[in-house]
């Protein structure tokens, strides 16, 4: 079976770019041709009003075929383009043609450059044509799918808040019921097994704040403000039961971020180490070139584990939800950040997060 070989439109650009030399070099080799080769005919008046006539509309082809290279114009326009430019040259040409052949000059040196001077014309406009089509198009396919991804966006928070929302109010609910009983029958019963329950009762209640901060994380940011970095670490710090655990930091930055989101991000951090490190473990929380990081001295993450250390409910410490980092990653995102698990300086772990941009630069 016979396949169609189909145009490689990658090297429109240099065609473009190209045909602007070419028709250059036809307009040299055509004068010295007919007027024949004396430098003192380059300040003739003949070769001085040709080349002015052409050289804007060579200029014009030459600069399009480079800015097209150099644009992020996909290659899907380009053969819109190439149409357009060739358009342009065969249309205008073959319409000065025609008045050629019906006005002929009686020189064959003037109808060429009439000939030429048509086609520079014509590649001219029509390259600036399709060059104007291909962005407005590219522009609407941009708006378009920026509306699609705003609408996705809304009914990803939609869904998340119906999801909250259950899980505020639908198991808090019987959690609220079940505890008031569990109060009665301490007052008529003092048994063990009502510690347990009442243990239990603890961790669902554990386990749904931490659903609610996971369900809101990965909303869009919105309430962004300068916040300096050291302040927000010290609030952060004093808002998680840390026990004789110490902190070390050289970070002096002011950074933009939503104080609430950032917060969670720190606090989530910190109680990380804590929980895994023991109650003696030393946090180290120090500048990057574009972001900050955040180590421990603790026992640390192994390679293997660093992938799914981020999954939503993956925990090695007894008792934990397994939430946390989920949720301190959903947050990172969602300041269009990055974040990396690597080893920490004294064989702890080390959270790296980059791509965020000081206010003080």
């Amino acid at each position: 079976m016979r396949t169609e070989k189909r145009p490689n439109w990658e090297y429109l650009p240099f065609l473009i770019q190209g045909s602007g030399i070419a028709f250059f070099s036809i307009f040299i080799v055509s004068f010295f041709l007919f007027h024949g080769i004396k430098i003192r005919m380059l300040l003739s008046d003949n070769f001085v009003f040709s080349l002015i006539t052409n050289l804007p509309f060579l200029l014009v082809i030459g600069y399009a075929g480079y800015w097209l290279d150099k644009s992020e114009l996909t290659v899907e326009r380009y053969p819109r383009i190439g149409k357009w430019f060739a358009g342009g040259i065969a249309g205008f040409l073959g319409i000065n043609a025609i008045m050629i052949a019906v006005w002929p000059t009686g020189a064959t040196y003037n109808d060429i450059m009439w000939g030429l001077f048509a086609a520079t014309v014509g590649g001219a406009g029509g390259i600036t044509m399709g060059l104007f089509e291909a962005r407005a198009i590219e522009r609407a396919i941009a708006a378009e799918r920026q509306a699609m991804e705003r609408t996705r966006i809304e009914e990803r928070n939609d869904r998340l808040e119906a999801f909250a929302g259950i899980v505020s109010h639908d198991l808090r609910n019987p959690l609220n019921v079940a505890s008031g009983h569990l109060a009665l029958e301490r007052e008529k019963n003092d048994s063990e097994h009502l510690d347990s329950i009442a243990d239990a009762h603890d961790r669902m209640e554990t386990l749904i704040e931490d659903l609610l901060r996971l369900a809101r994380s990965g909303q869009d940011i919105e309430n962004v403000e300068q916040i300096r970095l050291p302040e927000i670490l010290k609030m952060s710090w004093e808002n998680v039961a840390t026990a004789n655990a110490t902190i070390e930091t050289d970070v002096d930055q002011t950074i933009r971020a939503d104080r609430n989101r950032l917060r969670q991000v720190l606090e989530n951090l910190i109680r990380n180490s804590v929980e895994h490190g023991g109650e003696n473990v030393t946090v180290t929380v120090g500048r990057l070139d574009d972001g900050f990081y955040f180590e421990d001295d603790g026992p640390g993450i192994p390679p293997d584990d660093r992938e799914r250390a981020f999954d939503a409910g993956y925990s090695t410490s007894e008792g934990g939800t397994g939430f946390g980092l989920s949720i301190v990653k959903q947050i990172v995102e969602a300041h269009e950040w990055t974040i990396e698990i690597t080893d920490g300086t004294d064989g702890g772990v080390r959270f790296e997060i980059t791509n965020v941009r000081f206010v003080d630069e």
